[in-house]
Formats: structure tokens, C-alpha cells, sequence
């Protein structure tokens, strides 16, 4: 292992912890240390660059009052003892997230900063890759913005939030919820030497979430035995139907949004290393399975079986010995399987758009 990996590691585990214990402190003075020393270090950079002494104090006043707010919140709309444990938690996740207002305050003066510092007498200076950065810039910031205010919606939250009970991160929660007819439907997919890749845009409020960290917009992928679909399968949420683990899913189930999309890919498969695919999937079902919601943070399993859904299709390829990149399973994504693809090993089968099925 490298020294730079270890050290991510480290501090994923670090930061882990860091959240952990804020979630599970039963004061608020963690927080209110937390928030005084981030206030702090931002006032001493800002104090250090290059800035008047306008601009400088115009954002340790900015700071302070954020400082201000956050303690305020820490102290009076946090540690009611009353509450809920799921509301306690929601109000502890949300003084999590507030840690980090300062820092992108301070962003957004890195961008203000970067648009304004040329003089109109420097333009020859400035490079149109330099313009094309800075816009580029502003225009991603602006589509995250409204990304953002669709997935931390209050209906997006509080699905996500009353979702989050069903998850183990450390026990299986699903088995034996494949049934004899599943895997009949996989036998019988056995002539066709393919497995077949689905990445989708499902609009679920997870997806929609995961596409604020991960800035795509295909969030989920899954797998078929056959080109019908009728095999398709993936880590999923159970859709509060069935349990958060491996689960078969239908293709209505893709469609949870008016620009709800899915696209199929194909890769040749050798019959007897279909028929290990298969029999791998048959031992998890019996075996068990969870979801590994916590893994798509700290990209850790705590169980072989624990999995989320482009690590399990990356573990099923690579069983299949079809993997055809290769990278960490905890760190797969599910565009990785389009965008790795240097070797041209997949085949475009077609494309769903469900608002075109609707028309």
C-alpha cells in the first residue's frame, strides 16, 4: 500500500470518527469547540493574505456572525432531550453539515476573487483558458446550487432520514429473497453468452443525494443475465418493499422521475463463467446481504456481503473474470464501467427514456 493511500485511509477513518462522536455526544461543547477553531483558522488566513483591511474585516465580521449562529443553533435547537432520537439525530447531522459554512464562504470569495482580480488594463494577459476556467467555474457552481435545493429538499430529507433505520452496517439484514423463478430465468439466460450493464438515472432521493458528491447524473447500476431484463439485479434500498441488500429489480422501478433514463450495455461472457456469476449471486442470497450505505462515505466493508450497488457488480464481473479496469471495489462508481472502459470490451445495446414511453 502507498504512503498516500495509508494516509487517505487515516484520515477517512479520522473523519469517521470525528462524526461519530459528534453524533453520539450528548453536549454541545464538542460542537462549540469545533465551531470556535474553524471561525479562528479562517480569521488568521484571511488576516494573512494579501487583502485591504476592508475586505478583512468585513469577513471576520462574517465569521463572527456565522460563529455566532452556529453556536446558537448548537446550544438551543440541538440537545432537547424530549426529541425523538431520529429528530436528535437529524438536528446532530445538520450541526455536522454547519461546520462547514465558513469554508465555503470563504469559496465563494476564492471565486469572486479569481473573476475580479484582472484589471481592465491586464486583459491582454488573461488567457482564454483562463476566462473559460473561471466561467466554467461559476456555471457549475450555479447548476450544483440548484442540484442541491432538489436533493436537500424537505421531502428528499426526510425519505432519506426515515430510510436510514432499515440499513445494518454491520449485519445481514436480507436473504432468501430470490426465489426458485429468478434463478430458472438465469439458466435459461445461459445461451446467451453476455452479461448485460444497466446505469440509470432513477430520481430517487439516495440518487439524486449521491449526484451532489459524485456530479453525475447516472448514480446507480445493475446487472442482467439477459437482454430483457428480466434478471436484472443490484444492491438497492428494497424500495420498502424488501429489505436493503440484493434485490432483483423491475424496470418500472428505474422510472421515479419525468427525465428518468437507463442505458444498456453488453460485455461476452464464456457460458462456464456466466454459470460462476450466477452460482456467487445464488450464495449471497442464501448467505445474506445488506446495504453498505455507511461505505459509500468511508468506502469500507465491515462484511464481504456488505456492498453497495456498483461494488457488487464489480465484484460479479471480476468473479466472472470480466472485470475489464481495475480500481478498489469500495471506490467504484457506476459510470467507472462506461468511463474505464479503454479496451472497448462493452457493446451499447439501447437506451430507455421513460417520459418518451409515457408520450
Amino acid at each position: 500500500m502507498q504512503v498516500k493511500q495509508l494516509y487517505m485511509i487515516l484520515i477517512q477513518i479520522l473523519v469517521l470518527f470525528m462524526i461519530i462522536s459528534l453524533i453520539f455526544s450528548q453536549t454541545p461543547v464538542a460542537f462549540v469547540v469545533i465551531y470556535a477553531i474553524s471561525a479562528a483558522i479562517l480569521i488568521l488566513h484571511i488576516h494573512l493574505t494579501k487583502h485591504s483591511w476592508k475586505v478583512k474585516s468585513i469577513f471576520t465580521i462574517i465569521y463572527i456572525a456565522i460563529l455566532v449562529l452556529q453556536e446558537v443553533y448548537i446550544s438551543v435547537g440541538v440537545f432537547d432531550q424530549q426529541a425523538l432520537w431520529i429528530t436528535l439525530f437529524i438536528k446532530k447531522l445538520i450541526a455536522i453539515i454547519i461546520i462547514f459554512i465558513p469554508y465555503f464562504v470563504r469559496y465563494l470569495h476564492y471565486i469572486y476573487t479569481i473573476e475580479h482580480q484582472f484589471a481592465m488594463n491586464e486583459l491582454s494577459s488573461v488567457s482564454f483558458d483562463m476566462i473559460r476556467d473561471v466561467v466554467k467555474r461559476k456555471n457549475n457552481f450555479k447548476s450544483n446550487i440548484t442540484k442541491g435545493k432538489v436533493a436537500l429538499s424537505k421531502e428528499n430529507i426526510n425519505e432519506i432520514a426515515n430510510d436510514i433505520p432499515r440499513h445494518s452496517y454491520f449485519k445481514y439484514l436480507n436473504k432468501d429473497i430470490l426465489n426458485d423463478d429468478y434463478f430458472k430465468d438465469c439458466e435459461n439466460s445461459l445461451t446467451d453468452e453476455h452479461v448485460y450493464i444497466i446505469i440509470s438515472s432513477t430520481g430517487s432521493s439516495a440518487s439524486e443525494l449521491i449526484s451532489l458528491f459524485t456530479r453525475k447524473i447516472y448514480n446507480h447500476v445493475s446487472l442482467s443475465f439477459d437482454k430483457e431484463l428480466r434478471t436484472t439485479i443490484s444492491y438497492n434500498g428494497g424500495e420498502n418493499v424488501t429489505l436493503p441488500g440484493l434485490n432483483q429489480e423491475q424496470l418500472q422501478s428505474f422510472n421515479k422521475k419525468s427525465d428518468a433514463s437507463i442505458m444498456v450495455y453488453k460485455i461476452n461472457v464464456p457460458k462456464e463463467n456466466k454459470k460462476i456469476m450466477i452460482e456467487k449471486i445464488r450464495e449471497i442470497n442464501e448467505t445474506g446481504s445488506a446495504y453498505n450505505l455507511v461505505g459509500l462515505v468511508t468506502k469500507i466493508s465491515i462484511r464481504p456481503n456488505i456492498m453497495f450497488c456498483s461494488q457488487f457488480v464489480y465484484n460479479i464481473l471480476k468473479i466472472g473474470n470480466v472485470h475489464y479496469f481495475d480500481v478498489e471495489q469500495t471506490k467504484v462508481k457506476p459510470t467507472d464501467f462506461i468511463e474505464n472502459d479503454y479496451y472497448r470490451k462493452l457493446q451499447f445495446c439501447y437506451e430507455i427514456q421513460f417520459n418518451e414511453l409515457k408520450a
